[in-house]
């Protein structure tokens, strides 16, 4: 088949969100599929300045068609114009101007699409709240499938967003508890809808449980016991240089328990509240220190327990993953959570907002995360984590056996198939 995804922005430096979550999806369906990506020229979402070129590009099996935005994005203009239609009677043609400035403005992929759509099998749209969604379902919504990341915002309740869920033939939504929210709020007409996700690798190069020191302790279906004599030479010369994330603590100086935060840094990922509570955890006796990696966007106080990464590569930030004592989610708005995935699959524990019902429902149906509700119950979870290592390990194979059975790559390539063949069949 040969398919094009929509998504407002494209690129391996664009680790997190959506665009993340489509750039792994698209990758792997290239293997099998012939694939595209129709995007704009932005890597900045707070501007949607064009910084990419406009000519077609390869990236890791995937041909990328970008095109230039027509405006730029004011922050300041558009939090104010938000607040006002949030909260006050409007009419349509004010939604749309609230879509034009929220951006990204793109009308030569609107145009390319219009004049291309018929080319594809099957047009995959990547998030509900942009531009290139709400008006690209137009096109063709019986070849359409949207993926919306969706969460209960007051950008949702938009009238323009009734039609959006209303149009594709098929939605494959990131988890449960998305689907639940979204079909009681709005009428979906889909003929195929499935629960889809995204699929997480389960590293191979060592031994879970993290706790025990010998290489002979991996699990069944993680890595394969050496021989006896072998087992033995890796438990003598097992030192801090091969132990599982030494790479990124000696890199980044770390020594002791800490806690990871990965995406973007900003206060509306609940990185804010995060530091705030972290101060009392400390404050009150807690020996972690706090590492943040990813782009920041919102000033870090100057404080001897946080450590800022920055933004790693793929292999560096699986370092820090497997590195971690606990990853931290701290977003009251996630409709999959890659990060907590992504953790699970290393086998490490994460500690959660429970504002959001995603992150409530992955640690209760893995049993691999605890989660706060306010700043008493995080420094309690944190403390409990950091301190009880047993359960750390327990928690953490919990984790890694979730991902094996919900999140396996083939469960969730298997699934796009299986809406793509409904839509040709159509």
């Amino acid at each position: 088949m040969k398919i094009a995804f929509i998504i407002q922005r494209y690129g391996t430096e664009i680790l997190g969100g959506s665009e993340y979550h489509c750039r792994l999806i698209a990758e792997r369906l290239a293997q099998r599929h012939q694939v595209e990506v129709l995007t704009t020229c932005a890597r900045d979402y707070i501007t949607w300045q064009n910084e990419y070129p406009e000519a077609p590009d390869r990236i890791r099996g995937v041909t990328v068609r970008r095109f230039p935005n027509a405006r730029t994005r004011d922050l300041a203009s558009f939090n104010r114009y938000s607040d006002w239609i949030f909260s006050n009677p409007h009419t349509e043609a004010d939604e749309m101007e609230w879509l034009q400035q929220q951006g990204p403005w793109c009308p030569a992929l609107l145009d390319y699409l219009q004049q291309h759509h018929a080319s594809y099998d099957a047009l995959i749209f990547f998030t509900y709240l942009y531009a290139p969604t709400v008006l690209g379902l137009k096109v063709a919504p019986s070849r359409s499938i949207l993926v919306p990341t969706a969460h209960d915002e007051p950008a949702i309740r938009l009238s323009i967003y009734k039609e959006v869920f209303s149009l594709p033939a098929a939605i494959a939504y990131n988890t449960e508890a998305e689907r639940r929210f979204l079909t009681t709020q709005f009428s979906v007409h889909a003929v195929s809808e499935e629960t889809v996700g995204c699929g997480v690798d389960l590293p191979q190069h060592h031994a879970y449980p993290r706790h025990s020191p010998g290489a002979g302790d991996a699990t069944e279906g993680d890595v394969e016991a050496p021989p006896a004599g072998e087992a033995q030479d890796r438990r003598q010369f097992r030192s801090h240089l091969t132990s599982r994330g030494a790479m990124f603590r000696r890199r980044h100086r770390l020594h002791g328990p800490f806690v990871l935060y990965g995406g973007r840094i900003e206060k509306g990922k609940g990185c804010e509240e995060l530091i705030e509570y972290f101060s009392t955890y400390v404050g009150e006796g807690g020996d972690a220190s706090l590492v943040l990696m990813g782009v920041k966007l919102m000033p870090l106080p100057e404080e001897r327990f946080i450590n800022f990464a920055g933004l790693l590569s793929d292999t560096e930030r699986g370092q820090a993953l497997e590195a971690a004592t606990v990853v931290v989610v701290p977003s009251p708005y996630e409709s999959l959570s890659l990060l907590a995935l992504e953790a699970f699959s290393v086998g490490t524990p994460v500690l959660a907002n429970a504002r959001s019902e995603v992150l409530v429902d992955h640690c209760l149906t893995s049993n691999a995360g605890l989660f706060y509700a306010d700043r008493h119950e995080f420094v309690e979870c944190l403390s409990l984590l950091v301190s009880d290592e047993r359960l750390r390990a327990a928690l953490g194979q919990n984790g890694r056996d979730y991902v094996r059975k919900s999140y396996r790559w083939d469960v969730i390539l298997s699934k796009y198939d299986r809406m793509m063949g409904r839509l040709a069949k159509r």
